[in-house]
């Protein structure tokens, strides 16, 4: 038996009680893959990108491990959530439009204390102050640092628009806005290299392009590394006591830690391990976080048709962003239909074994979006489920 077929039996047992729709978590994969995201990140801290993983049971246990401190959000209301809820150092990850949940954060000094909040405008300093209304407590403020590689002058530019703050001056000048407007407090520098920890280097069937992408990273993680080196003293310059510089991905885990301007490290994704992480020759890791739909038809051979399933993930629409059949394998979907809200037709040799009521087991294309399906995950240990807890959405908590 393969090492799939034996997780497919394993699944198959653990939840032969429940029905499918079912979405569960394995565990020993789950501990597994933050093992290796410690061991990459080189003794650095990992803050655990929320929006990866979206259910407090998994946050709690990731971060009482060794090696993880901090949660990166991904909303200013799910800030203040997980900060109420006990969770004492989340760094919201993009900038925030959310006047009453600023006016809430400004009045209570224990959410004051715990979040951070992102800025790259001075525009959104401004938003903060007006949306006060009266509250007096000191905002915790990060600077959002622009990753992109520039080639040819600036006319190709690689990576995601984010922030604007691109070089050194740009970013030292934010941070004299922030430390001349009273309560505020510059507490740390985020970049987020997505380019390089967001796509895989090693894509099956495709040497060329896998090679050329290579390159490309090898050259922003020498350009960013230099770059960044000169914002942190830039910034270090009008704030000396910078708590954190934050930066990387799950992708990019031990390139980021080995710059020593770098302080703690991002990562989420590399917990659950979704497809779009199979792509990658500098790490390997487990699928961790997977659902089920039931076969409801069987319309001829080689096809079974489940229920539901087009789950697509956010990003530019394309197959990558589809979930893909993984258990049992040999099947694949009908290039003509793909997956559908409500059914979705399978096709391979392995279809012929499957009878209604079987589970198809899927992964998502990317990680905690999974759980935006699904009010409740199953815990997997072995060949059992040993808990059930509650996603966000299954707490009622519907962020984006």
């Amino acid at each position: 038996m393969t090492p799939r077929a034996s997780d497919r039996a394993r699944y198959d047992r653990a939840t032969a009680h429940l029905d499918a729709p079912v979405a569960v978590v394995d565990l020993e994969a789950f501990d597994d893959n933050a093992a290796d995201l410690v061991r990459r990140a080189a003794g650095k801290p990992i803050r655990v990108a929320s929006k990866s993983v979206r259910c407090r049971a998994l946050l709690e246990r990731v971060l009482a491990r060794d090696g993880f401190a901090g949660i990166m959000s991904f909303t200013l209301a799910e800030s203040l959530w997980l900060a109420r809820s006990g969770f004492e150092d989340v760094l919201l990850a993009y900038p925030s439009a959310d006047r009453s949940g600023f006016a809430e954060l400004a009045a209570d000094p224990k959410l004051a204390a715990a979040v951070t909040v992102m800025v790259d405008d001075p525009a959104q300093l401004e938003l903060i102050d007006r949306a006060r209304e009266g509250g007096q407590q000191e905002i915790r403020v990060c600077l959002e640092l622009d990753t992109s590689l520039r080639l040819l002058g600036g006319r190709v530019r690689i990576g995601a628009l984010r922030s604007p703050l691109r070089e050194p001056a740009r970013l030292a000048e934010l941070a004299r806005s922030v430390a001349r407007r009273p309560g505020f407090r510059l507490v740390g520098i985020m970049a987020y290299e997505g380019h390089v920890a967001g796509v895989g280097d090693e894509i099956a069937g495709q040497p060329l392009r896998s090679r050329a992408i290579r390159m490309m990273q090898g050259a922003a993680r020498r350009e960013l590394a230099v770059r960044r080196a000169a914002v942190v003293r830039a910034v270090r310059a009008v704030a000396p006591d910078l708590e954190f510089v934050n930066g990387g991905g799950t992708g990019s885990v031990q390139h980021t830690a080995a710059e020593r301007s770098v302080t703690e490290i991002a990562a989420g994704s590399g917990l659950f391990v979704p497809r779009l992480f199979d792509n990658y020759s500098s790490f390997t890791g487990r699928p961790a976080a997977l659902f089920a739909q039931p076969v409801v038809r069987r319309p001829g051979v080689g096809v079974v048709t489940v229920l539901g399933g087009g789950y697509p993930a956010s990003g530019a629409p394309g197959p990558d962003r589809s979930p893909v059949p993984y258990l049992p394998e040999g099947l694949r979907y009908d290039p003509q239909e793909g997956a559908g809200e409500v059914q979705t037709p399978l096709i391979g040799f392995a279809a012929d074994d499957l009878l209604i009521g079987d589970k198809v087991w899927f992964r998502h294309a990317k990680a905690g979006e999974m759980c935006e399906r699904f009010d409740a995950l199953q815990l997997i240990e072995g060949d059992a489920v040993t808990a059930t807890v509650p996603t966000y959405r299954g707490e009622g908590r519907t962020f984006l």
